[in-house]
């Protein structure tokens, strides 16, 4: 359903201008310029994250990256380090809305910051106090109100939720919208958002990753669900099987082994088009590329699709 892109991985920390450790779990964003923008999470040298800001005119490569941080945490929000950002272009607010985790002494703690041109930033701060993360807020308010569906902790398993705001700052109480498993399930540790709800004719489609405790650890996959447009707390269909897990080697071997994580996508020209940009075992920057109208035809067709796609699927980035 999502084929890796022949020149995987597109980014690592060898192409960063200053000494990183590594470079993973990018925010996606495509400009009014066609111009792809990843807001790449960047651990430094001493274990802490950062935000660094990469273009590229084609999306796979000839990148342009930010010779120093693009964002960085304050000590109020994140005294060690900020990760793992998801892009929203807000109508409302005719500015980018950037969720992101700050790793603050209490636990992971949802943030948020505005911005018109990836230049310049207005920080809002910690919105979802710890433990709390993998947020992104909706490209439209419900209802009247903003949107944001994050995952709070609850226990030992984690859930997504969706909570409503009149002005980004005051949050009403968090409500269901997708629960881990139990047992054997791909998904039955934990479940969580990976890059922003896209909007569809059918209602918003829900990218989503799934843990599964193994005995060599945790494993991550994707997931899909469909969510009713105007009620995100409705769950119109849920995908049984995982369809992208970590298989190439730059996925199954790093500093967290077995992990695909996307945080960002964008649309191409034609917007049926998707590319998911994802990190690939805590170490380096991959690409997949796939169709929306084929993401909803598996789900809603209860993915009696999936026996006819190519087991390893490649973009060849041409």
């Amino acid at each position: 359903m999502l084929q890796r892109c022949r020149r995987n991985p597109i980014l690592s920390p060898r192409d960063w201008p200053y000494p990183v450790h590594s470079v993973f779990n990018p925010g996606a964003i495509r400009l009014a310029d066609s111009t792809t923008l990843l807001l790449c999470r960047v651990e430094d040298r001493r274990g802490f994250s950062h935000l660094c800001a990469a273009r590229s005119h084609d999306g796979i490569g000839s990148w342009t990256i930010d010779s120093e941080p693009t964002l960085l945490g304050n000590p109020s929000e994140a005294c060690w380090g900020i990760e793992d950002p998801r892009i929203s272009y807000v109508q409302e607010l005719s500015r980018y809305a950037i969720t992101y985790t700050g790793f603050t002494k209490s636990g992971p703690a949802v943030c948020l910051a505005l911005t018109e041109d990836f230049r310049k930033f207005e920080s809002l701060g910690v919105i979802m106090p710890p433990d709390d993360k993998n947020a992104a807020l909706l490209p439209r308010k419900i209802n009247g109100q903003f949107a944001i569906i994050h995952t709070p902790a609850t226990g030992t398993s984690a859930d997504i939720w969706i909570s409503y705001s009149p002005d980004l700052r005051n949050w009403d109480k968090p409500q269901l919208v997708l629960k881990s498993r139990e047992g054997g399930w791909w998904d039955a540790q934990r479940v969580g958002l990976s890059p922003p709800l896209i909007e569809t004719a059918s209602g918003w489609l829900m990218l989503y990753h799934g843990v599964r405790q193994t005995g060599a650890g945790c494993l991550y996959r994707i997931g899909a669900a469909l969510l009713a447009i105007d009620d995100p707390t409705r769950c119109l269909a849920r995908s049984d099987s995982w369809l992208f897990g970590p298989e190439a080697p730059y996925e199954r071997v790093g500093d967290v082994n077995n992990v695909v994580f996307p945080c960002g996508y964008t649309l191409g020209d034609d917007p049926d088009e998707i590319r998911i940009y994802y990190g690939a075992a805590d170490s380096c920057i991959g690409m997949a590329m796939g169709s929306i109208r084929n993401l909803l035809s598996w789900l809603q067709d209860g993915e009696t699709r999936v026996s006819r796609q190519t087991a390893h699927g490649f973009y060849s980035g041409r």
